[in-house]
């Protein structure tokens, strides 16, 4: 019993970020059975708290500070995009399943998939693109602020193109159901238990209908989108950003357990200035 959880140790990440994907391990293999078990998780060499001086850690961090399309921004006083629209039949409604697991700051869920075969994953299109969802994960409070307002937390839905690189990440702001409407997400029941962001274990193997998120959130037939970075170092930019108009509502108790589970995950608001904005 030992040496086999040596041995999925061995071969599972120990590092959660976000978003960068290189954090986002697949063991297809693993998603045959249900087992949880402790990964570690490696130190790192930033926080939130710090996000505005990013760029002094160390050179490779340098885009953080001198990009010219960094995210996140306040989207102000913006009508909805009516390009790069969004097309989801990729998305097939579902169970998949993955990783589940906290990134130190929030939970977070990675597909399985084959080591280099990514086209089977859930994907969906815009222009001329075709972009494959890796995994997701929760910031609290949210990055975005929509007209100053910031929402309680925030999924972010990481996409890759075919060459496997961050293309697109749809980020969906979640927010409490009002008393008169009171509601649960379908999406956040499937989980069961959020991972506490002190707990380094991680459940294999974990089924997961990413589906119920786009549904939630109307299919996003209403959305702000633009040419943003990652919201972690290194701050890699060239990526598209999907903002929904409508939250994602969540019942009270539901809330609660996301904010029990996570850490301040925000990164200090960017200047909006090569953006393009639903351009």
């Amino acid at each position: 019993m030992l040496t086999s959880i040596l041995f999925l140790s061995a071969i599972v990440s120990t590092a959660w970020s976000c978003p960068k994907h290189d954090n986002y391990q697949s063991h297809p293999h693993l998603g045959r059975r249900q087992v949880r078990i402790d990964v570690g998780r490696e130190p790192k060499d930033w926080n939130y708290d710090v996000s505005a001086d990013w760029a002094t850690i160390k050179p490779e961090y340098s885009l953080c500070q001198s990009g010219t399309h960094q995210s996140p921004i306040n989207i102000v006083g913006q009508e909805l995009a009516t390009l790069h629209k969004p097309e989801f039949e990729g998305y097939k409604n579902e169970p998949l399943p993955g990783n589940f697991a906290n990134w130190q700051f929030a939970p977070s869920f990675t597909l399985h998939h084959p080591e280099g075969e990514i086209t089977g994953l859930p994907n969906f299109k815009f222009d001329d693109q075709e972009v494959f969802l890796i995994g997701w994960h929760i910031h609290a409070p949210s990055e975005h602020l929509i007209d100053g307002v910031r929402s309680r937390a925030e999924i972010h839905m990481v996409h890759v193109n075919e060459e496997d690189e961050e293309a697109a990440v749809i980020g969906i702001r979640v927010g409490v159901a009002p008393p008169e409407a009171p509601t649960e997400s379908a999406f956040f029941k499937q989980l069961g238990p959020l991972i506490h962001f002190n707990d380094t274990s991680q459940i294999e193997g974990l089924q997961v209908n990413v589906r119920l998120a786009i549904d939630e959130v109307g299919g996003l037939e209403e959305y702000w989108t633009y040419k943003g970075s990652l919201t972690t170092p290194p701050c890699s930019e060239g990526l598209r950003w999907f903002v929904p108009k409508q939250e994602l509502l969540v019942s009270e108790g539901q809330m609660v357990e996301i904010l029990a589970a996570s850490r301040f995950s925000h990164r200090v608001t960017q200047e909006v200035w090569l953006h393009d904005i639903n351009l």
